[in-house]
C-alpha cells in the first residue's frame, strides 16, 4: 500500500531547515527507519573518528598524561556546553553520574534542607526508577517522610488540580518528569514551579525525555533543580553520563550526601578530611568516565548549531504529521491515541495503543511489513515512536504507517510469539 501523503512528505522534508543534519549521522546497511531516539539516539558520524583519536591517541599514546591535557576539566567544559540547551548558566550544570544517582543526591540534599517538612510528591506517570529512588529515600530517612503520588485519570496526563491538591505547606519536595516516558505528556514547568514555590516546596525535574527535543526553560521558569540523561535526544551514546542542575542561589544551601574525591576542593592533595569544592563541582563523586564523556563534544555541538527552538518547531511538525496519518489510517484498524492531543502538552514521541501492541512492534522491527522500522514498546499496549528532528523525516513516517497498515491488514503480527524480549 502506497499512501498519497508521500509526495507531500518529500516536499516537507525538502523544505526543512534541519534537512542537512540527517547526513551527519551514521546509517547502517541496509538502512532502517529508526524511531527510537527517545531511548537511544543515533550515532553522529564525527563521533567515530573522535573516539578513535581518544582511544588510540589520548589513552594509547598519552596515557596518564591525558588528565593534564583535557580530561580533568572535561566535565566542566561539556557542562558549560550543555547549559544553554536546557536554559541554564554554566555554573549551574554538572555532567556526572547517572540520572538515578543524581536524583538521589539532589533529593537527599533537598530533604535535609527542608527538614521540617514530611511529604514528597510525584505522579504515576513518572519514570519508575525515579519513584524507586524516592521510596528508598523515605526508608533511609527513618520513615519521617511519606511519598504521595498523583494519579492519572486517563493514563496519559495528570490533572494540575490533582497534583496541586497534594502539594501543601508540609511538602518538602516535588519530583516530576517534564515529559512523561510513556505518553509524552509535558508539564507547564513554570506553572508547577510557581505553585510549589507558593507552598515553600522544592522541585526537581527529570529532563531525560525532553532535553535535546524541547526547550526546558529552567531559568526562565525559576526551576530549583533538575536531572537528566544524555543518551536519548542528546545522542551521547549507550551508557553516556547523566547530569544535574542546581539554581545558582541554592548551591550554598545544598550539601551532597555522597562525598567523593572528585568533589573535594583539592582532589590531589589526598587529604584525609573532606573539604567540598566550590560551586556545583562539590556534587561530583568519583573519577569522570572520560570515554563516555567524549561523544558529547560532537553531539552537543550539533544541538547548539541546530538550535533548540528550531528543533522543537520541527518536532511539532513531524509529530503532528504522524498524528494526522494515524487518525486517517491507523485508528480505523484498532489503534488509539496514547498521547495528549494538544501539541503544546506533549514532547517528541507519539505513543499509539493497540491490544496487540507488543507483537506489532516486533513485527515492525523484524521488517515483516517490508521495511525494518525500530520503535519500542511499553506496557501494557503502547508502541512509542520517538521523533528525533535532526535525523527523522516526514517520508519515514509515511513508510511507517504503510507498514503498520500491512501488518494489521494481513495479520502479520501473528507470526510473533507472545513471549516478550528482556528489553522491549
Amino acid at each position: 500500500m502506497s499512501l498519497p501523503e508521500k509526495t507531500e512528505a518529500r516536499e516537507l522534508d525538502g523544505n526543512s531547515a534541519l534537512k542537512e543534519f540527517r547526513a551527519e549521522f551514521f546509517h547502517g546497511t541496509p538502512e532502517c527507519i529508526y524511531l527510537d531516539g527517545n531511548s537511544l539516539g543515533r550515532l553522529p558520524l564525527k563521533t567515530i573518528s573522535r573516539m578513535e583519536r581518544a582511544v588510540k591517541g589520548e589513552w594509547g599514546e598519552r596515557l596518564i598524561r591525558g588528565w593534564n591535557e583535557g580530561w580533568y576539566t572535561m566535565p566542566e567544559k561539556l557542562s558549560a556546553q550543555l547549559a544553554p540547551v536546557i536554559d541554564a548558566e554554566a555554573g549551574e550544570v554538572l555532567i556526572t553520574g547517572t540520572v538515578s544517582l543524581n536524583l538521589y543526591k539532589l533529593a537527599d540534599a533537598a530533604l535535609r534542607m527542608k527538614s521540617g517538612r514530611s511529604t514528597i510528591v510525584t505522579d504515576s506517570l513518572n519514570f519508575p526508577s525515579d519513584i524507586y529512588i524516592l521510596e528508598g529515600l523515605v526508608r533511609n530517612h527513618g520513615g519521617h517522610h511519606s511519598l504521595r503520588i498523583a494519579g492519572s485519570r486517563d493514563g496519559i496526563s495528570v490533572s494540575y488540580d490533582d497534583l496541586f491538591e497534594l502539594i501543601t505547606e508540609d511538602t518538602a519536595l516535588v519530583v516530576l518528569s517534564l515529559v512523561a516516558f510513556k505518553s509524552a505528556f509535558m508539564y507547564d514547568m513554570k506553572r508547577v514551579n510557581e505553585y510549589a514555590r507558593s507552598k515553600g516546596a522544592l522541585v526537581i525535574w527529570d529532563l531525560s525525555h525532553a532535553a535535546g527535543a524541547v526547550p526546558c526553560r529552567l531559568n526562565e521558569s525559576g526551576a530549583h533543580m533538575a536531572v537528566g540523561c544524555t543518551y536519548k535526544y542528546l545522542n551521547g551514546g549507550p551508557g553516556a553520563p547523566g547530569y544535574l542542575y542546581i539554581r545558582q542561589d541554592l548551591l550554598p544551601e545544598l550539601e551532597p550526601p555522597i562525598q567523593g574525591w572528585f568533589g573535594h576542593a583539592d582532589p590531589f592533595a589526598f587529604s584525609l578530611s573532606y573539604k567540598p569544592a566550590q560551586g556545583i563541582r562539590k556534587f561530583m563523586t568519583g573519577t569522570p568516565p572520560v570515554l563516555s564523556l567524549i561523544p558529547l563534544e560532537i553531539s552537543l555541538e550539533m544541538i547548539s548549531r541546530a538550535g533548540i527552538n528550531q528543533i522543537r518547531k520541527q518536532s511539532k511538525a513531524l509529530c503532528g504529521f504522524l498524528v494526522s496519518l494515524s487518525e486517517k489510517y491507523l485508528y480505523p484498524l484498532g489503534f488509539s491515541a496514547g498521547f495528549p492531543q494538544n501539541e503544546n502538552e506533549r514532547g517528541s514521541h507519539i505513543s499509539l495503543r493497540h491490544p496487540e501492541g507488543y507483537r506489532i512492534c516486533k513485527a515492525l522491527i523484524q521488517g515483516l511489513g517490508g521495511e525494518v522500522i525500530i520503535p519500542d514498546f511499553r506496557e501494557p499496549d503502547n508502541i512509542r515512536f520517538g521523533i528525533s528532528p535532526l535525523y527523522n523525516t516526514h517520508e519515514e513516517l509515511v513508510v511507517t504507517v504503510e507498514n503498520l497498515v500491512k501488518i494489521i491488514s494481513e495479520r502479520l503480527y501473528e507470526q510473533i510469539p507472545f513471549q516478550k524480549d528482556a528489553v522491549t
